[in-house]
């Protein structure tokens, strides 16, 4: 059983548990507290220089204007113009260090589920689309930087800007605040509902997001154009794509008018209260109550409208937020997964390598439900002495290989690298210790150098060089117009097989490993490609610990030690010519892959 062939479930979730925890959002700005109190305080300045502004304009209309006061009259005016600039001013402030909080938290998000996903076990990625992880790391982050550059600082300014215009307004005329305030309650209300309408339609959205750029991440790589165009299925590719995009249309426009008549009542609402306010006091003057000044009516007008700005944009918010938690929530997802494989907390750090792998007792399943994969494996591989591992499809081939490198851990048994449990070893001295060729070799979008220089960043020019001798492709790649400056292409495509698996190999012996580890390096390929890939294999392999994995068996008859795996358990092993001699299913792989070769031509 393969790696490809296991199924990864996430972790249960709480259907009860709220969708992310508004404490971990503000964790999440602990690191910027310093900044963010900065913007605590431009905004209390910039609440208070507002709340200014009416109040020069009733002495502007009740004192200086009436009573001839020219010099006052200069001075208030001064006054309101200065408000407007220090307000600007302190706008200006605010968004700058608001913005930039806001993209360090986000760059923060990013960074930390890149980092979670590198930490993630291989059968994570063999169940989840590539697109759908992109579009956690690219959408969903994306589509919160509204909250986390602005939401937090509009909060606070907002808060503060009503509580100081309350008190200013209670000042002034405190029958006309309550009045004013009647409706408030109400309003709440219908934010809170709309916020949760829009909450819903964000999760379907943005899982319509990632559905699409899965399907286009797919489709229109290298592979998915040249199966789609030979299959002649792009018209059908086209089709499904449209469906997809009309969901994604629906669900923007629901997003984008869920709620939206409710939430202009309130602004209909609010923009009426002036005429309520003026209704009010003409009222109470008429039916001899106390009678308002035309300055205080003006400036509590003024307020009023000072008042709903900032509550409007609260109740804005408070939906804006209900809908980022979906978000948040999918983020935390990600970050919540269970990490299977880790540095233990003293980790042996190995300065000087041999090379001798045993595996010791070994069993290993990727899910209880389907049974052991490998069984009982002991097999002891010297220093500088080499392994084939050989058997049918299915029989724990590769399995047994991805255990020395840690891509998985053992679940019986143990493995060890001198002596030491690889689970034992800090990470820096597998990567040090083992390299991994396999049969799909990956390249980089970037240059012949550029994809070499991956095993060993500070490699200089003649190490690239003399590596990619080692592997015979340097004389092909000397043969292209830009040399090693050449772009390999979108997943290496401007290569052959053979030569991109050239390539693989002169990057490992880059790195130098001492322990080499060959998953069916060569199965894909043809006759003559394969000898010629097995020579670069073969100078790779000299004076390292060698454990290859071998689909043609025409590429182990020269290693040290055979062993032949089925059903996960060693069936048989010793040297090609002992497992001759014993008849038994070595000989008869053997026999198998005689007749299956081609005829001489």
């Amino acid at each position: 059983m393969k790696p490809d062939e296991i199924t990864w479930t996430p972790p249960p979730r709480d259907g009860n548990r709220p969708p992310a925890e508004l404490r971990r959002i503000l964790r999440l700005f602990r690191p910027y507290r310093g900044r963010l109190a900065l913007v605590g305080l431009l905004v209390g300045a910039s609440s208070l220089v507002s709340v200014a502004s009416p109040f020069l304009l009733r002495e502007i209309l009740d004192t200086a204007i009436p009573q001839g006061r020219t010099g006052l009259l200069s001075l208030l005016a001064l006054g309101m113009v200065l408000t407007a600039v220090m307000n600007s001013v302190f706008g200006v402030l605010q968004t700058l260090i608001s913005t930039t909080v806001g993209q360090r938290v986000m760059h923060d998000l990013r960074t930390a589920v890149y980092a979670q996903l590198q930490r993630m076990p291989l059968a994570f990625f063999t169940r989840t689309r590539t697109g759908e992880v992109q579009s956690r790391i690219a959408n969903d982050i994306g589509g919160m930087q509204a909250t986390v550059t602005s939401t937090a600082t509009s909060l606070v300014s907002n808060l503060t800007a009503v509580v100081a215009t309350v008190v200013a307004m209670l000042a002034l005329d405190w029958r006309l605040t309550l009045v004013s305030l009647l409706l408030l309650p109400v309003f709440v209300w219908i934010s809170r509902r709309v916020g949760r309408e829009r909450k819903k339609i964000t999760t379907q959205r943005q899982k319509q997001m990632a559905a699409m750029a899965a399907t286009v991440t797919e489709s229109l790589s290298v592979s998915g154009i040249l199966l789609g165009r030979t299959m002649g299925r792009a018209d059908s590719l086209t089709k499904g794509f449209a469906e997809e995009s009309e969901k994604l249309v629906d669900l923007e426009v629901r997003s984008s008018m869920a709620g939206r008549w409710r939430m202009s009542t309130i602004g209909i609402v609010m923009a009426a209260m002036p005429a309520v306010i003026y209704w009010a006091a003409g009222m109470a003057l008429q039916t001899g109550g106390p009678a308002v000044s035309i300055g205080t009516l003006v400036a509590f007008v003024s307020l009023q409208q000072g008042l709903f700005r900032p509550a409007v944009s609260l109740l804005s918010t408070g939906v804006q937020m209900q809908t980022s938690l979906a978000l948040f929530q999918r983020i935390f997802e990600y970050l919540d997964l269970e990490v299977d494989i880790t540095e233990p907390e003293n980790p042996v750090r190995l300065e000087k390598i041999r090379g001798e792998i045993r595996f010791e007792d070994v069993d290993f399943s990727y899910d209880e439900k389907n049974g052991p994969t490998l069984s009982g494996v002991d097999v002891t591989v010297p220093a500088g002495g080499s392994l084939a591992v050989v058997g049918p499809t299915g029989s724990g081939k590769s399995t047994l290989s991805y255990l020395v490198p840690r891509l998985y851990d053992v679940t019986g048994g143990r493995v060890t690298l001198d002596g030491v449990d690889v689970r034992d070893l800090d990470f820096d001295t597998l990567a040090r210790a083992v390299g991994v060729v396999s049969q799909e070799t990956y390249l980089f979008h970037a240059s012949v150098a550029d994809n070499l220089r991956f095993a060993k960043p500070d490699a200089t020019d003649a190490e690239i060089e003399a590596a990619a001798r080692a592997a015979q492709i340097h004389d092909h790649i000397a043969s292209l117009p830009d040399g090693y400056d050449t772009l390999v292409g979108e997943r290496g495509y401007r290569f052959s097989g053979g030569e991109k698996q050239r390539l693989a190999i002169a990057r490992t012996i880059l790195r130098d490993p001492p322990v080499l580890v060959l998953d069916e390096a060569t199965s894909a390929l043809d006759t003559r490609t394969e000898f010629a890939v097995q020579e670069a294999i073969d100078a790779l392999s000299a004076g390292r610990t060698t454990i290859t994995i071998a689909h043609r068996l025409s590429t182990v008859r020269d290693a040290d030690q055979i062993v032949v795996l089925d059903g996960g358990r060693t069936a048989e092993r010793g040297s090609h010519d002992e497992l001759l001699q014993q008849d038994g299913r070595y000989a008869a792989l053997v026999r198998r892959d005689t007749e299956l070769a081609p005829a001489p031509s």
